[in-house]
């Protein structure tokens, strides 16, 4: 069976050996870089703009962008024929292919990403080094944590006053730097489609704008959603004393932190919403003004094939309906919880559209593909390329995250 026979279904005249060959893992992918991309952007907020009032979840975001790091090429393995190739992008990397610069790209950035939370909880590290370092009786579990911890120091022990200045200094630059380097790694996805002059849909050069814009978008939304999620049970436990250490001392403090935060956030999240909506609907526009030679296939699949799912699910649902929510006066946890779930769904979509839309005309121009996303899986082929496929994806970076708070923390007074 050709790859993309299980999943496509013909429509008129399409040549025999046209499929959609890219599936929801190809949609995983520049979605899951977005959340990156999105949730660095949030915490540089803080970290290079001083923004005070983002401290909190400034400190989420980071660790939780380290946690979605490793997932952004968990899709393009999944998606592979031979997947022990994928790691050559990384062994030979060079910038003669936008898929080869990948290598450069990721790596860059993770490094950058990695240091910038060593700076960030170097104090922490090295007290909770020193602390189990003269604890005598240490459980397995502890011997455990104190290596890490000590690994983790780099030798470095000084935590005086200087250097720990020297530490908010590197911070800085660091997230300064990163801020480029994680726009250049998600736009350089919608570079990738941009590039392709055989197809109508993705040939513009807007594409990777709109790619950037639409993946801080994002990944705010997730970070948000994760963040109100994450203080909810730390409220839940907090009223029952169940939990081992609790940086607030009462529900009621946890709250007003919590909708603070949520509600200065909030107004980020609107501004570049509307910078987002803003550039789709610019290419949208400048496509039908200029009406090239292909404008009446493509006339066809927005107007027509795709209608539902350009115009209500990702510009009405994913868009305005989100916008609305958050411009209405009186912001609710509840209400922002509604806002930034249709937010993501709008930039799945929008990714959604681009993918899968721009594979669902015939080269011929005189036939149509449509996408059947597999649910049940019957093979290892189906199950990689559909749903489960991609909640994989989705559920792997909570797992990380939750992993990487027990090294890491969140929510701790001590940290710069």
């Amino acid at each position: 069976m050709v790859h993309g026979e299980a999943w496509t279904v013909k429509e008129l005249f399409v040549t025999p050996n046209e499929y959609i060959y890219w599936s929801v893992q190809i949609v995983m992918y520049p979605f899951m870089t977005g959340l990156v991309a999105g949730a660095f952007v949030l915490s540089s907020l803080y970290h290079v703009f001083g923004i005070k009032q983002l401290k909190e979840i400034a400190r989420f975001a980071l660790v939780f962008s380290l946690a979605l790091l490793p997932v952004a090429m968990m899709p393009l393995q999944l998606h592979l024929q031979q997947p022990q190739r994928g790691i050559e992008v990384f062994l030979t990397p060079h910038f003669t292919s936008a898929i080869a610069a990948f290598g450069i790209v990721f790596s860059t950035y993770g490094a950058i990403v990695a240091s910038e939370i060593w700076f960030v909880y170097r104090k922490y590290i090295v007290e909770t080094a020193l602390a189990l370092r003269n604890k005598a009786d240490k459980s397995t579990g502890e011997k455990i944590y104190h290596l890490i911890f000590s690994l983790l120091t780099l030798g470095s022990y000084d935590i005086s006053e200087k250097a720990l200045h020297q530490d908010e200094k590197a911070v800085k630059i660091l997230a300064g730097i990163g801020i480029p380097v994680a726009c250049f790694l998600h736009g350089y996805a919608g570079f990738i489609f941009g590039s392709v002059k055989a197809n109508a849909l993705w040939m513009t050069p807007l594409m990777p704008v709109i790619f950037i814009m639409s993946a801080v978008v994002s990944g705010i939304a997730l970070c948000m959603l994760t963040y109100i999620v994450v203080m909810e049970i730390r409220k839940f436990l907090a009223a029952r004393k169940k939990t081992t250490y609790e940086t607030y001392e009462s529900t009621e403090e946890i709250k007003g932190i919590e909708i603070n935060v949520i509600k200065m956030t909030a107004k980020y999240l609107l501004f570049f919403l509307i910078f987002a909506i803003s550039l789709e609907l610019l290419d949208l526009i400048f496509r039908g003004y200029t009406a090239v030679k292909t404008w009446d296939i493509l006339r066809s699949v927005i107007y027509g094939k795709d209608f539902l799912d350009i115009f209500v699910f990702q510009y009405g649902i994913g868009n305005l309906l989100p916008f609305i929510l958050f411009l209405l006066p009186g912001l609710t946890i509840r209400r922002t919880v509604v806002g930034v779930l249709l937010v993501l769904f709008g930039v799945f979509m929008m990714r959604w559209n681009v993918v899968i839309g721009g594979q669902s005309f015939s080269l011929t121009f005189a036939g149509f593909m449509h996408y059947h996303l597999p649910i049940i899986p019957h093979d290892i082929e189906t199950f990689k390329e559909g749903l489960f496929g991609a909640l994989l994806v989705i559920i792997t970076p909570f797992v990380l995250f939750w992993g990487l708070n027990k090294i890491f923390p969140v929510f701790i007074k001590e940290v710069h």
